[in-house]
């Protein structure tokens, strides 16, 4: 079940909730939590907790390189911009280079999964420059923090200028900055169009979709969506 809200953000509702109708903070929360769609507020938390996004981020180590594979429409763009707030939510930094979508469409994408842009100003990072490649991208997190989460949107586009170096060149710049800087870096990927949802519920890393020659082993964990699962593994290391 998705919040309407963070977290943080319904706790605060609860307390001005329980300032202005003179309620024990207990009975506001509550009564928050049934608002959305929860017995009490102990069963909001848990829930929240263990969220996809919650989980995934938690597995997370500064330096990894991960590629976040899904078809259209499986929510591999919302899951990416929640680990972007889980990210926030750590007291760490976050960024969302796109080739793909406008700034609007990213901040509507931000409200779906419940996130205020305004209140992620300072520790959120849009970036929608047509000019983005690995290169653009080392030079802009230059000075992030160790730990800041970055998301690049998507793979395929990186590969689509002909100014830029090939794609594998690319992934290997930026696995070596993600080393070198401590900076998580997520690469949502598209996948093929060959693969069959009927025969395998969830894609893996030969389903991902490549024009020219990339090394998977480049990336340290892979995640991929399916219509009911998500499933998350370590890639066997590159050469």
């Amino acid at each position: 079940m998705r919040l309407s809200a963070p977290v943080y953000r319904l706790k605060r509702k609860a307390k001005l909730l329980s300032r202005s109708q003179n309620l024990p903070l207990h009975a506001a929360l509550d009564q928050v939590a049934v608002a959305e769609g929860f017995a009490r507020w102990s069963l909001l938390v848990d829930s929240a907790a263990a969220s996809p996004a919650a989980r995934l981020f938690a597995a997370l180590s500064p330096g990894d390189l991960v590629l976040l594979g899904a078809r259209p429409g499986q929510g591999k763009t919302l899951l990416s911009l929640e680990l972007a707030v889980e990210a926030i939510k750590a007291g760490r930094t976050s960024a969302f280079f796109t080739l793909e979508y406008t700034e609007v469409e990213v901040l509507t994408r931000l409200r779906a999964i419940g996130a205020d842009p305004a209140s992620l100003a300072d520790k959120f990072t849009l970036d929608t420059s047509d000019a983005i490649c690995a290169d653009y991208i080392v030079s802009h997190l230059a000075s992030a923090a160790r730990g800041s989460l970055a998301v690049v949107d998507y793979l395929q586009l990186l590969d689509r200028r002909r100014d830029t170096p090939d794609l594998n060149t690319q992934i290997r710049a930026l696995r070596a900055f993600a080393r070198s800087a401590g900076v998580i870096l997520v690469i949502i990927s598209q996948i093929d169009r060959s693969y069959d949802p009927a025969k395998k519920s969830c894609p893996d890393l030969s389903d991902v979709r490549l024009l020219n020659e990339l090394d998977l082993g480049l990336f340290s964990h892979a995640c991929f969506v399916g219509a009911d699962e998500i499933r998350w593994s370590p890639v066997p290391a590159a050469a």
